[in-house]
């Protein structure tokens, strides 16, 4: 969370810079402003938008991207080796955000091309940047939504099947999206939950056999699990192979 609210300061420093550049002119029909290239808008209206930005950017980040399906795998790993608090929270969400932002920068690089270089010249409006920039964000949202989930919202908002995918609603494929996301996390998380979950029951049959009662099977498993996971150099198994999912 800390990396999120390093983005959002950066993002409104941005958004004052641009503003400083471009200051505010008034005219006789109202407060208005002349961007480069001669297109005029409305300052107030330009400022609602950076606010809202501002605002729905963790939505944004948690919704419209992987970073679900990272967090929600990293987290069945660390249950599964039975260390409650290592790796932290912290550096959980920290590796999760920069994989995300690793997986996402081509689709930030089209949305910086397309919709937000065009409106800070001037060519187009804010609506129209935005948009432009829903586009990439929803090729990349359908590349991995599934089709149950996707005729489920499409059933509850009433609408009929669209012939092409960029005919379907932002407001069917984020919900759409984020039901996969969970979906593919809990089976990555399920998969790697099976080969600890042996350890555990080897441990707790030896033990039990032997008469040792005294001692819990999750203190002689834990070790065990952590050793067999450094072993086969998990980190890197696990997260290649959550990298080559999306790709």
């Amino acid at each position: 969370m800390r990396a999120l609210r390093v983005g959002l300061v950066v993002l409104l420093s941005q958004g004052l810079a641009f503003a400083a550049r471009h200051p505010v002119t008034r005219a006789p029909s109202g407060l208005s402003w002349t961007a480069p290239g001669g297109a005029a808008g409305s300052a107030p209206w330009g400022i609602v938008v950076l606010l809202t930005i501002l605002t729905l950017l963790p939505s944004i980040l948690l919704c419209m991207t992987p970073f679900v399906r990272l967090l929600v795998v990293f987290h069945f790993l660390r249950q599964a080796l039975g260390t409650q608090t290592a790796p932290s929270n912290q550096t959980v969400i920290g590796l999760s955000f920069m994989l995300t932002f690793f997986l996402m920068q081509p689709v930030m690089l089209t949305i910086q091309q397309n919709a937000i270089a065009p409106f800070q010249s001037g060519s187009i409006t804010a609506m129209q940047a935005v948009d432009r920039g829903a586009v990439p964000l929803r090729q990349f949202m359908m590349k991995y939504v599934r089709q149950k989930d996707l005729a489920l919202f499409l059933e509850l908002a009433k609408q009929p099947r669209p012939a092409r995918s960029d005919e379907v609603a932002m407001r069917v494929v984020v919900p759409a999206y984020i039901l996969s996301e969970l979906k593919a996390g809990f089976q990555i998380g399920a998969a790697l939950f099976l080969p600890f979950l042996v350890i555990d029951l080897v441990v707790a049959s030896i033990t039990t056999s032997i008469g040792m009662l005294q001692l819990p099977p999750v203190v002689i498993s834990t070790p065990l699990k952590i050793l067999l996971f450094v072993m086969v150099d998990g980190w890197n198994l696990l997260v290649g192979s959550l990298m080559k999912s999306f790709y």
